[in-house]
Formats: C-alpha cells, structure tokens, sequence
C-alpha cells in the first residue's frame, strides 16, 4: 500500500460511510494498526468485517471477543476456529496463545450462535483439538453439540457411549444416531434407550451397523411404535425372520413393500404376498360389488347416525357388528361416537396401531369391553400385539390417548 493509499485508508477510517469503512475492513492488505482502530468503530457492520478478516492481528481478535454485538463476535468465531488445529496453548509465542484465549473466550459465550459457529467449522476436522470437541460435544444446546455429535472423527466408542447414558440435550440422542458408519456397539446402546426420535434416526442411517439380534428386538417392540415401521421395513439388510415378523405388524402397504424386496428368499416373498392376499383388506368393502352387510362411507356414517338416534351406539351394538365383520360400520360408529371425522379411524386402521384405536375407542365413550373386538377387526392385530383392557382400566393414560388422537388428526390431514 503507498503513503497516498495509507492516507486515503486512514481518512475513510475516520470519516468514511459506513459502507465505506466496511468495505475497507474486508481489505486483506490493509494496514494491522488500521484494522485495529476499526476494530473499535461505532457500526456493528464494521467490526463483523474486522472480526471476519484473515489479517485482523491477534490483539484486536482479543477485543473482539468482547464485543457487544453477537454477530460481531459469531464472525469471529468461525474465523478463529478455522485456526483450531494450528493452535497450541503450550506455545511461547504470545500472539499464538492470545488466539488460544480468544477461542476458550468465545467458546464459553453465552450466545448460542457463537458457540454454534465454532461447532459448525470443526465439527469434521480430524486434526481439531480434542478438547475443544468433547468440550463442544457436551455442550447443552442442540446447535452446538449436534454437529459435533453427527460428525466429529475425533469422537470415540467410550465418548459415544457416555453421552449416551448422559445426554446434554434430548435431541443429543439422534444426532448421534445420525452419525455415519455408526458401530453396533454405539447401535445397540441407541436401540436400548427410550428414544423413539433416536432410534427412528439409527433405523434411517442406512450405514449404521445393527446387529440382527438388536433389529429383531426393535421388531418386538415395534407394535407400540408406528413411527419405526417404514424404516424398519426399509432396512438395507434384513433376514427372512425379521421380514415376516414385521408383516404380523406394519400396514399393508408396508407389506408390500416387504414383498418386493430383491434380497428376501423366494419362501420368505411367497409367504409376505399371502399374507398380503387373505388379510383382511380395510378397502375392500370400498370397492367391487355393493354389500349391504359392507356399506359404502356415506351409508356406514347414515347407519351410525340413525343408531345415535334410537340411542343404540353402545357396547353391544357394536360388539355385534365386529362379530359380523362389518368393518366400515364398526368404523362409522366409532367416528360419529367420538365425533371424528372417519378419515382419523381411517388412519389408526392404515397405520395397524392399537394405540389409536383405544384412543378412539376411548374418545367414543365405549367401554374397555370392545377394545379386542375392535383391534382384531379393524387393525387385523395378533392378540399378541393387542392393548388389553385390565378389567374396567384403559391400558393407556388419558394423557397418552389424548396425544395418541391429536396425532392421528395430524396424520389423517397430511393426507387428506
């Protein structure tokens, strides 16, 4: 830079727009003393580009740290862990361990952004200072230690498996569950927590190795868990076993899928397409022929209605038309019952879960009574994967059921 340069550099320093003297602070030739002196300008805008400049000297990067405007300070932060594997804190140099404090400065920030910059620039970085990783992996929030968690090389089995058991954030769990290549140690600590999210993660990580004993013990629990169903069923490998375990639980469609998978034996794929052709079809009494004992929607609804009227939406009328198979009115009566559109008991049908039909079943007014009824005819469920009543006492909370139909008129609108 000439004198002339220099002079022109220090009067738009002082005087400039403020457009101006941003522009000059993303200089990468301008002068250490002038982007000191900018680092203390009045504009915020200014001193995020002293903060995001390469050439800010080391004092100035220090200052900043303190600087009252996050942003500032967040520029500053990606810029100064950029530096991380360069870094020594036992180094004699003094502006080397000026850097060093001006990172364990803006890793402690009590903004999130700032902390989350940091994580965001090392969270691959096979050469960051492993204490800044565990330091960051730790760290409460889920922008910050998510990445870390998701990605950072430098993470072992041991330091996996103890956030596991320790997480810092409920969401701490799926990150890690995201993690490429995850190792079936790490895999089955994930499998055996409560974390539906997690494990609904770890299912859809199609590099995460699961060791067969551990999927078919996510199967056995599956019945209560309709989220887990699509990826279980989309699982790059799985064992006839597993397959046709997981066709006494999923939807039909589900079943289908299973059915057209290429690394399934020929037995395994013939018994899958039985047992998608002598199910009982939740449709079917839609289509073809009309059947007065199957009524199509609109007369199942009319029928329910005229049953309201005469006051026979009860506990026997019910039971009696599951024992003559009439789906859609058994349906109907459960929707005009808990005044619910049919497409929701629709829905607790399609997704095969008995959560939801005791949820409806509850919402309706009924009794525990018909719980099986409704479970076997509706949701074509094994006693196996039944909720059953314990004498007059619902097998769920009021609490669960409430969220079990909120859920269900999520879902049901989704798709409408």
């Amino acid at each position: 830079m000439s004198a002339d340069q220099y002079d022109e550099a220090k009067r738009i320093a002082r005087a400039g727009t403020v457009e101006e003297r941003a522009a000059l602070a993303r200089r990468g030739d301008l002068a250490p003393e002038l982007l000191f002196y900018l680092a203390a300008d009045q504009d915020g805008v200014v001193r995020a580009a002293v903060a995001a400049n390469d050439s800010t000297p080391a004092q100035a990067n220090r200052l900043l740290a303190d600087d009252a405007d996050e942003k500032v300070r967040t520029a500053l932060a990606r810029k100064i862990a950029a530096l991380a594997p360069t870094l020594d804190a036992e180094s004699r140099d003094r502006l080397q361990r000026l850097t060093v404090e001006t990172l364990r400065k803006l890793v402690e920030d009590t903004a999130v952004s700032v902390r989350a910059a940091i994580a965001d620039v090392v969270k691959e970085m096979p050469d960051a200072p492993r204490e800044l990783i565990l330091r960051l992996a730790h760290d409460v929030e889920i922008d910050v230690c998510g990445p870390v968690l998701e990605f950072s090389p430098l993470l072992t089995t041991e330091d996996l498996l103890g956030l596991i058991e320790q997480p810092p954030n409920p969401d701490a769990l799926a990150a890690i569950a995201r993690r490429p290549h995850l190792n079936e140690t790490v895999s089955d600590a994930i499998a055996g927590t409560a974390s539906s999210p997690a494990i609904v993660s770890l299912l859809r990580n199609s590099s995460a190795q699961i060791r067969e004993a551990t999927l078919d013990s996510l199967i056995a629990r599956a019945a209560d868990h309709v989220e887990w169903h699509e990826p279980l069923v989309h699982r790059p490998k799985l064992s006839p076993r597993a397959a046709r375990a997981l066709s006494a639980i999923v939807a039909d469609h589900l079943v289908r899928s299973l059915a057209a998978r290429p690394d399934l034996d020929q037995s395994t794929i013939e018994f899958l397409r039985r047992q998608t052709a002598t199910q009982l079809s939740w449709r079917m009494p839609d289509v073809g022929t009309h059947r007065s004992d199957h009524p199509q929607p609109a007369e199942a609804m009319a029928k329910a209605a005229e049953l309201t009227i005469r006051g026979l939406l009860d506990d026997a009328t019910l039971l009696a038309a599951a024992s003559r198979g009439e789906a859609r009115l058994v349906a109907a009566m459960l929707a005009r019952a808990a005044s619910l559109p049919l497409a929701v008991v629709d829905r607790a049908v399609t997704l095969r879960s008995a959560k939801g039909l005791v949820s409806v079943c509850w919402k309706g007014g009924f009794s525990p009574k018909v719980l099986e009824a409704v479970q076997g005819l509706l949701g074509r469920l094994p006693p196996s994967g039944m909720l059953v009543a314990n004498g007059e006492s619902w097998p769920l909370s009021e609490e669960e059921m409430r969220w079990q139909l909120a859920f269900l008129m999520r879902e049901s609108r989704a798709r409408a």
